[in-house]
């Protein structure tokens, strides 16, 4: 599937099984023990650079439906709002879940925590979905850091269900809209391996989760009024690039607009992709907190469309079949 032009591979079958009785266990498993299966599946020559995937798991919250782990260039997510909303659908047209009308809820426990997916059904078609993700929340604001090549920039650091880092791409001296996606790319890299080498980045409940995952480089306008859509790119993992406006990305946009008193509860934003123009629509519903963090639950909305199903092989002589990247 994809949602916004990003790619979404959902493994359903001849996936070894994942060991661990928590989804985070299962996560730390699939790194250690069985990270070949990923590499063979993302890299080339099945996949490519910027390849995204789904692993589909037994949930251990026993109101989920469906458990997933998310794969990518550099290993496993925590959390992936443009996977959920294919997910959604996926679940339902698969049987997952039954389908009722006019909305269908699906629960998908990831590895952030369960994220809440309510798809639209009609005529027994699935179609646009929403989700609400955990609690969305600020851990900084106005820091200062020194990214060599770009010199002392000014950023947010955010958490959407994954921690992302904010920036204006004037800040970086680049322009979402006309610069080369490799100019994009290289900032936002830069940004984040600045801040993964200076910055202690803490979830109140895991571990596991404490980690900057990606930087996300905006247009700046997040004052406009909501009917006019405010732009970015987000750069994660190994510098890869992301195709749709990015769901756990908005997600924790919106949690820094309302931190700025720039959206209030119930306003409707609209966030798009630079690059591919697809968009997702957020809303901040309701404040929240997690831990010491104040925050906010946001529903983020979009489409997923199927692409097609395959049969994934390797021939014992084939080393080359086992997956490489060329950079």
């Amino acid at each position: 599937m994809h949602t916004g032009g990003e790619p979404v591979r959902i493994v359903v079958s001849g996936y070894p099984l994942l060991e661990g009785d928590t989804i985070l266990e299962k996560r730390n498993y699939a790194k250690d023990a069985k990270d070949h299966f990923r590499k063979m599946l993302m890299f080339e020559p099945r996949g490519h650079h910027d390849m995204y995937g789904v692993l589909l798991v037994k949930p251990d919250n026993q109101r989920a439906d469906i458990g997933v782990l998310f794969i990518h260039n550099e290993g496993y997510s925590t959390m992936c709002g443009h996977a959920v909303i294919s997910l959604g659908r996926f679940a339902v047209d698969y049987n997952y879940v039954k389908l009722t009308e006019p909305e269908t809820q699906v629960n998908i426990q990831c590895p952030c925590g369960l994220v809440k997916t309510t798809v639209e059904c009609k005529d027994g078609k699935t179609g646009a979905v929403r989700f609400e993700s955990v609690v969305a929340f600020v851990s900084h604001t106005g820091l200062q850091v020194e990214v060599p090549g770009y010199g002392l920039v000014t950023v947010d650091i955010v958490y959407g269900g994954a921690f992302y880092a904010i920036i204006t791409d004037t800040e970086l001296g680049v322009n979402v809209v006309d610069s080369t996606i490799e100019d994009i790319a290289n900032a936002g890299q830069a940004v984040t391996s600045a801040l993964q080498g200076s910055t202690v980045i803490e979830h109140p409940d895991s571990e596991d989760l404490s980690f900057l995952y990606g930087t996300i480089i905006t247009d700046g306008k997040d004052e406009w009024h909501a009917e006019k859509p405010t732009s970015s790119i987000c750069i994660f993992a190994e510098k890869q690039v992301d195709r749709s406006p990015c769901g756990s990305g908005t997600t924790g946009r919106v949690a820094l607009q309302y931190h700025k008193g720039q959206i209030g509860l119930g306003q409707q934003r609209i966030f798009k992709n630079s690059k591919t123009m697809s968009q997702f629509t957020a809303t901040a519903l309701r404040e929240a907190t997690l831990g010491k963090y104040k925050g906010v639950v946001v529903e983020v909305k979009g489409h997923g469309y199927y692409t097609g199903e395959g049969l994934y092989i390797r021939e014992a002589k084939d080393d080359l079949g086992r997956g490489f990247l060329i950079n």
